[in-house]
């Protein structure tokens, strides 16, 4: 199985049309696309509902083609819960055959992937730890996660100044053990020195593709059936064997 990972996005209409143009390319052999948030642009000067409309039109189409897991990120929530935490309630009404969005567990082939939302407080946070000890306990050969921000500690969430990972999700990798976990958040990280697009902490794989200006983002194809990735970009293209420890 074949996964192509993008992340933030933010509302780059031409990098979503790119991504429908990779899902039919038979040369990249997809079975998955991942969008791991931020897939909304909270800075532009077109108001979040308008783009959600465009977006959600943009995830259908998709859907329609390839399987589509999407992850809200900081740049999505538009509205709030029942505790009056934010929440991306425009991602969970796209209602497409095909998209699985924030709170999705599903299997693909014989992996588990679980997709989790961006959470804005404890009780979110506490709500998305209780899935995933759920999801720890069904029976899968691999178990991924799409979560948009890397964890604390990780090349995946240096900025080039300073590190923006997640506390929770650092606990969370040792405790359960993914063997992968899709992200991104952090654009600069592939392209500073000491940040990273990949890395291994104990048998799991993390993964963050960045962000590029342009029509094609920058991407990871991550093949689980060879155990290998590749990110690429408009300037770099590098590859990881996942047999070996980085």
């Amino acid at each position: 199985m074949r996964l192509l990972l993008v992340s933030d996005l933010h509302y780059r209409l031409r990098q979503f049309d790119w991504l429908m143009a990779a899902a039919r390319n038979a040369e990249l052999g997809v079975d998955v696309v991942v969008i791991a948030g931020d897939l909304l642009d909270i800075r532009s000067a077109v108001p979040v509902d308008t783009q959600a409309v465009a977006v959600s039109e943009q995830l259908r189409s998709l859907g329609a083609r390839i399987t589509v897991l999407a992850a809200s990120g900081n740049h999505d929530l538009d509205a709030r819960d029942a505790e009056g935490e934010k929440t991306a309630h425009w991602l969970g009404r796209v209602g497409a055959q095909g998209v699985h969005v924030d709170g999705a567990s599903l299997m693909v082939q014989d992996t588990l992937f679980t997709v989790c939302p961006w959470w804005d407080g404890p009780l979110g946070q506490a709500s998305l730890r209780a899935r995933l000890a759920a999801d720890a306990a069904r029976p899968k050969q691999r178990w991924a996660w799409v979560y948009h921000s890397p964890p604390t500690g990780s090349p995946l969430s240096w900025d080039g100044r300073r590190d923006f990972g997640d506390d929770a999700l650092a606990e969370w990798i040792p405790e359960f053990g993914p063997d992968v976990v899709l992200s991104g958040h952090i654009h600069q990280a592939p392209f500073v020195t000491g940040g990273g697009w990949c890395q291994r902490i104990g048998s799991s794989w993390l993964f963050n593709p960045g962000q590029q200006p342009g029509d094609i983002p920058a991407f990871i194809l991550v093949d689980l059936g060879t155990s290998s990735a590749v990110w690429t970009s408009a300037t770099d293209r590098q590859q990881a064997d996942m047999h070996v420890s980085v």
